[in-house]
């Protein structure tokens, strides 16, 4: 099939198996199958606990995993204060943070994005906010949809000790509060480095948005954050440059 060709290049064997099926079950309209897309968006509170906005920093760093990084980059690359959003692996080394490898799930790495953002404009906190409720799951444990593996888990890599202590809080906050059905599993670790996917896993939502995979998953994602932040919510997306990626 032509379209599932298309998608060769960029998508590993579980998304072009998923592509490929989503064709065959329905060629008619594209084949999306029957029951829910992606996961649905759950109202929950703000952060208790935030962090303290600290004088004369324009720019902060938040790096997350949350399934395949192409829904989690589109979601924060239309949130107002966000400069960039850039999809790469964390949780690894330099050495294996290759597509491929990552995907064999024996890497240590997670999918995951790099938000920079004006903390004057949105904090911390609220970033943590969007992720729980739009971007992700966090009751998935190793997976997010569709995609099975340690790579698609849910993770937290905080740069700092307050982040630490912001995440680490809100997790406990909302696990009381039993916004969700089950327990969040999402991982709070220490940041030890971010390496930016191939220039192919970039924008990938924007430049795909007819693509069945980001249709069926992402794209869902994007209205639920218009609908439910529609005070942040940017409606053209802020794209990734090649200078952007660099290691």
């Amino acid at each position: 099939m032509s379209i599932a060709r298309d998608y060769a290049a960029a998508l590993s064997a579980r998304h072009l198996l998923f592509a490929t099926a989503l064709i065959a079950l329905g060629a008619a309209c594209l084949g999306l199958p029957q029951g829910r897309a992606a996961e649905t968006a759950i109202n929950i509170p703000a952060p208790a606990l935030d962090e303290s906005l600290t004088a004369g920093a324009a720019t902060e760093e938040a790096v997350l995993a949350g399934g395949c990084f192409w829904g989690v980059q589109g979601v924060f690359q239309h949130v107002k204060g966000v400069s960039s959003a850039v999809s790469g692996y964390a949780g690894g080394d330099r050495a294996t943070a290759h597509y491929q490898i990552v995907g064999t799930g024996a890497t240590g790495h997670a999918e995951s994005v790099r938000v920079l953002f004006d903390p004057h404009q949105i904090s911390y906190g609220r970033i943590l906010q969007i992720y729980f409720s739009v971007v992700h799951d966090p009751t998935q444990l190793n997976r997010q949809g569709p995609d099975v593996g340690t790579q698609y888990r849910s993770a937290i890599f905080t740069e700092t000790a307050e982040q630490a202590k912001v995440a680490r809080a809100y997790v406990a906050q909302l696990n009381q509060a039993r916004v969700f059905d089950a327990a969040i599993v999402t991982k709070i670790s220490q940041f030890n480095g971010f390496y930016p996917a191939e220039d192919y896993h970039q924008n990938y939502l924007t430049l795909h948005p007819d693509s069945p995979y980001i249709a069926y998953n992402d794209l869902p994602k994007i209205d639920n954050l218009r609908q439910m932040y529609p005070e942040i919510y940017r409606t053209d997306p802020v794209l990734v440059t090649a200078s952007a990626t660099t290691n």
